[in-house]
């Protein structure tokens, strides 16, 4: 593949989190059942239930992050754990075959690599089954603090709880002289944990880009509306915080200017990995000197291809789709002041 960036030094990511084998089981509708409003799936104890499908694939925030900017004309490391065993085995190919550099990640013996079964409707429906496995043991002795040093961008996915403690090591990098800028996707723990713990102050000082879907928002800020979610984490020190809000598009603000955009048009096949791939289209137009605006349609864009077939990264376009589709779709991105 060739970008425009291949003249220079391509820009250099570290992507910081889990790396999941996923299995997805397409059900169709056959084991929907809706109950005052809620729906759900049954499968009845005993019962052998036909399915349409049975496909394996590669996920989790690292894995899918590093991808997209792989895909996206970027330089990229992942820092993650996994265990000597069949899925971690083919999360280590799949991302060297993406051309993600592998280097970061710890190959642990006699555990399990963090493994999900997914299962899927016709129109995107689903419930995911996981085990976090080796995602836990990312910690202070497997994360290579050191790389923080040789990149241009951080991308801080979701943390298992246990992994939290290398938040110390990110601040101390993140607040050096030339350090690298960084996307945080703060985790369950650390949403709970609220937006007033000492840690997570410290953290949202050092984001560039702060990632937060509308229930996300609400709990970590303790805010009512996404708005006044928007101004306490900007107030807290963060460059540019967004917040995605399902079919109502994203609300975005550099604590200027209030930007709202639509989502791109998309038949809904698998949700699985949009929200990975809409802030990795997020940071690579960030990082490549692209304003918010265009961020925001850049993150709307690779999200709307990703939930347009199954799997979380299968969808993830490249540079040259990329360019393409920001000059073809035109997303208008509402603005007012904040």
């Amino acid at each position: 593949m060739t970008s425009p960036q291949d003249a220079r030094r391509r820009p250099r990511t570290l992507s910081i989190g889990g790396a999941t084998f996923d299995l997805f089981v397409r059900c169709g509708h056959r084991i929907l059942q809706e109950q005052g409003g809620q729906r759900s799936f049954l499968l009845p104890l005993g019962a052998k239930v036909p399915v349409d499908g049975i496909i394996g694939g590669c996920g989790g925030g690292a894995a899918n992050t590093a991808v997209g900017f792989a895909r996206l004309g970027c330089d990229p490391c992942v820092s993650s754990v996994v265990a000597d065993d069949e899925w971690g085995g083919a999360l280590l190919h799949t991302l060297q075959k993406e051309g993600v550099r592998t280097d970061c990640i710890t190959v642990v013996e006699e555990e399990t690599t963090s493994f999900s079964i997914i299962f899927t409707t016709d129109d995107g429906e689903r419930v995911i089954v996981y085990d976090a496995g080796t995602n836990q043991h990312l910690h202070d002795v497997t994360f290579d603090r050191e790389r923080l040093k040789d990149v241009d961008w951080v991308y801080l996915n979701h943390l298992h709880e246990r992994s939290c403690v290398i938040a110390d090591d990110l601040v101390a990098a993140l607040g050096a002289a030339g350090a690298p800028r960084m996307t945080w996707n703060p985790g369950g723990s650390q949403i709970r944990a609220g937006m007033n713990d000492a840690m997570n102050r410290a953290l949202l000082g050092c984001t560039s880009l702060l990632l937060l879907n509308k229930e996300e928002a609400l709990a970590f800020t303790g805010a009512n509306t996404i708005d006044d979610a928007l101004r306490a984490v900007i107030a807290a020190g963060v460059r540019v915080a967004c917040v995605t809000d399902g079919k109502h598009g994203a609300v975005a603000t550099d604590g200027k200017t209030l930007y709202r955009c639509p989502i791109a048009p998309a038949t809904p096949v698998d949700a699985t990995g949009a929200g990975d791939a809409f802030g990795t289209g997020c940071s690579w137009a960030l990082l490549t000197g692209h304003d918010l605006p265009t961020a925001l349609q850049a993150g709307s864009i690779n999200a709307a291809s990703v939930v347009g077939v199954l799997g979380a990264q299968a969808g993830l376009l490249t540079d040259t789709e990329m360019r393409a589709r920001l000059t073809d779709l035109h997303l208008a991105v509402d603005a007012a002041p904040f």
